[in-house]
């Protein structure tokens, strides 16, 4: 049984990047089929892994890893993969990666994310965002519209979906009309445990990216003063810093140790991102004991139990943030910690590889048979 991979692009370590690193772990042998690669993420986290790039890496290179200008290229890149020695691929992909060409007798998995968030969810937000103008804006459009045909098309091409949350499940249903299993991403919950050493700041671990609402959260802590501490990296980072005040500091990326240090020396963590498709970083600092104030849409709703291991709030205002954060603050004392890491562990690592390995034979003995 020849298993290969298939992820996106490796220009950065969030979510899906770590799924795809445990799925490399699981599957040790499979090569990595990536459109591109940044050589600092793969040498510090996919070590000693067969990484295959597309004919976009040195354009991705001299962009700097500015992927957006790449857009027109990515389905015909991703297309260009040869695959015909494997018998199975396995794509973990939010855009890019199901679009692979197989032979018939292949099985292709693909563990999805989300469908194509810029085409199908945020596509007005996306446009939007890039501040182009009425005419570039107007060009932008089209382009989006000729990759969502592509987008569609490329779903067919997979023969299993495996969705990392109910919100996504029901996104490939009414997007790509197809059927789904869930399995929940992996949360290494061995690496992360409880400390006693509380400090007194709120934090959040996030790409800073627009659809991520880490705007909404300093312009709630500016107001309010309370310490907040932003761990990530990402196009509004500077942004972030400018409008910061002194009570909130945007650190950029940390180590995963450091990270895990910040969870569990903070008072709860801030998840502001509406309509996550899961949401790693929630379930990580619970498994620290710390609870979580979180967007209430979303994959959220399947990993935190309210008044329990955390508090929604239901609007990307300020004024709903506000409202729950001064709710955690009048409730703080009535959360549990050990109650809080309890609930994390169901979203182990060894759930999650045992459940991929099941899947991924079953289809195989399928087949076979």
């Amino acid at each position: 049984m020849k298993i290969v991979i298939v992820h996106d692009f490796l220009n950065s370590f969030g979510g899906a990047e770590r799924v795809t690193s445990e799925i490399s772990d699981i599957f040790k042998d499979a090569p990595i089929y990536t459109l591109f690669a940044n050589s600092k993420i793969t040498d510090k986290f996919f070590k000693d892994k067969k990484i295959i790039t597309s004919s976009l890496q040195k354009k991705a290179e001299a962009l700097g890893f500015r992927h957006k200008y790449l857009l027109p290229f990515m389905p015909r890149a991703v297309e260009e993969f040869n695959l015909y020695d494997f018998d199975i691929v396995i794509s973990s992909s939010s855009a890019w990666g199901k679009g692979v060409i197989t032979k018939p007798e292949t099985i292709h998995i693909s563990y999805c994310h989300t469908p194509t968030r810029f085409l199908w969810v945020d596509r007005g937000d996306y446009i939007k965002q890039q501040n182009l103008g009425f005419i570039k804006n107007y060009f932008v459009s089209k382009i989006l519209d000729k990759i969502k045909i592509w987008d569609r098309l490329a779903a067919d091409r997979v023969d299993y979906w495996i969705a990392n949350s109910l919100v996504t499940q029901d996104r490939i249903k009414k997007y790509y009309r197809k059927e789904s299993v869930i399995i929940y991403p992996p949360v290494d919950t061995d690496k992360f445990y409880i400390s006693n050493h509380k400090k007194d700041f709120f934090l959040i671990v996030s790409r800073l990216s627009p659809y991520k609402n880490i705007s909404l959260a300093v312009d709630v802590f500016n107001e309010l003063g309370l310490e907040l501490v932003v761990i990530g990296e990402g196009p509004q980072k500077q942004e972030l810093i400018a409008k910061a005040k002194d009570n909130i500091k945007i650190l950029g990326f940390k180590s995963d140790e450091e990270v895990i240090k910040y969870y569990q020396e903070c008072r709860a963590f801030v998840f502001p991102t509406f309509n996550e498709d899961f949401g790693l970083t929630p379930v990580e600092a619970m498994a620290c004991g710390k609870p979580v104030i979180a967007a209430g849409k979303g994959g959220t709703r399947e990993t935190i139990v309210e008044d329990k291991t955390g508090i929604f709030f239901e609007e990307p205002t300020k004024e709903s943030l506000k409202k729950a954060i001064n709710k955690f603050l009048e409730d703080e004392n009535r959360y549990n910690q050990n109650d809080i890491r309890e609930h994390a562990l169901k979203f182990s690592k060894n759930e999650f590889d045992q459940r991929i390995k099941d899947f991924v034979k079953d289809k195989y003995n399928s087949l076979v048979i």
